[in-house]
C-alpha cells in the first residue's frame, strides 16, 4: 500500500484516491495566476478532485537568458499565499537553493525539488529540515534505482514526508521517454509516486531559444501511468498554452482538463 503523505488536507499515497497537482508552469501575473487557480479549484470542487496548486515564482533553468523567469521569490510567494487564502487549496512550488527552501517552507504546503537539481545535497538537506513534505523529481539523467541516495539525503534530516516524481528520461538529443517501469521501481522506496505527464513530453532545447514539446501525447502518458499505478498526476495547464510564457508546448489546455480527469479517475477506479 505504501506511505500516505498529507499536503495541506490532501492525502497522497496509501489508500488515498488519485490526486492532481496542477497549475501554470510559471506565475505570469498575479491576476492570471489567481484566475487559473480559481478555475482549477472550481473544477476540483465540482469533480471531487484531491487537488494541490503548483506554480513557479522563478524558472531558473530556462534555455535562454532572455526567457521570462517569473516574478521572483518575494512577489511569487505572496501570490501563492493569496491562492491558498482565496481558494482554500494547498500549494506547492519548486526551489533552487537552500535559502529558497527555507523561505518557501514558511508559505507553501510542500517543496518541490526540480529534476535538474535532485542531487544537490545542500538543497535536499534544507528541504528535509523544513519539516514539510518534499516532492523530488527524478533527474532525466538518473535511473530509478539511483534515487536511493537522493531519498537518503532527505531521510537523513529525519523527514519522511517524501514524494517521488517520474518526469521522463533523456533519450538522445532534445527528447525524453517515459518508462512506466520507473513508477514501479520508485514505488519500492515505500513513498508515494507521482507522474509528471506534461514534462514527460517536453523536448528540451528543441525550440532553439526555448524547449519544445508534444502536448498531444501528455493525456495518453497520463492514462498509462494511472493504469500502471501512481498516486498523483502532475499536469501543467494554461488557458491559452500558445500564449504561455514558459512550457506552453507541453501544457494541457485548461478546457480539456475536466474530460481528462474523468478518464484518469475511471482508470484509477479500475486498477484500485
Amino acid at each position: 500500500m505504501g506511505k500516505r503523505i498529507l499536503i495541506g488536507g490532501v492525502g497522497i499515497g496509501g489508500r488515498s484516491p488519485l490526486a492532481l497537482i496542477a497549475g501554470p508552469c510559471v506565475i505570469e501575473s498575479r491576476k492570471g495566476c489567481l484566475a487559473l487557480a480559481g478555475r482549477l479549484a472550481a473544477l476540483a470542487e465540482s469533480e471531487g478532485i484531491p487537488f494541490i496548486f503548483k506554480a513557479s515564482y522563478d524558472k531558473a533553468n530556462r534555455t535562454s537568458v532572455d526567457s521570462y523567469r517569473g516574478p521572483g521569490i518575494v512577489e511569487g510567494l505572496e501570490i501563492l499565499q493569496a491562492v491558498r487564502e482565496q481558494y482554500g487549496v494547498p500549494i506547492t512550488t519548486d526551489v533552487h537553493t537552500a535559502e529558497e527552501a527555507t523561505l518557501a517552507a514558511r508559505v507553501v504546503d510542500a517543496i518541490q525539488i526540480p529534476a535538474f537539481l535532485c542531487r544537490q545535497t545542500d538543497l535536499l538537506l534544507a528541504a528535509g529540515e523544513s519539516g514539510i513534505p518534499v516532492n523530488i523529481k527524478k533527474g532525466q539523467f538518473l535511473a530509478p534505482a539511483d534515487m536511493v541516495n537522493v531519498v537518503g539525503k532527505v531521510e537523513s534530516t529525519g523527514n519522511r514526508k517524501i514524494i517521488l516524481t517520474e518526469r521522463g528520461a533523456s533519450f538522445g538529443y532534445n527528447n525524453l521517454v517515459a518508462d512506466m517501469r520507473s513508477l514501479l521501481e520508485l514505488r519500492e522506496f515505500g513513498y508515494p509516486v507521482t507522474f509528471d505527464a506534461t514534462h514527460s513530453v517536453q523536448r528540451p532545447g528543441a525550440g532553439g531559444t526555448k524547449s519544445g514539446g508534444d502536448s498531444r501525447w501528455a493525456p495518453y502518458l497520463a492514462r498509462a501511468a494511472v493504469a500502471v499505478g501512481c498516486n498523483a498526476v502532475f499536469i501543467e495547464t494554461h488557458v491559452r498554452p500558445e500564449k504561455a510564457l514558459s512550457d506552453g508546448a507541453n501544457a494541457i489546455r485548461f478546457s480539456n482538463m475536466k474530460k481528462l480527469w474523468q478518464t484518469l479517475r475511471a482508470i484509477d477506479d479500475v486498477v484500485s
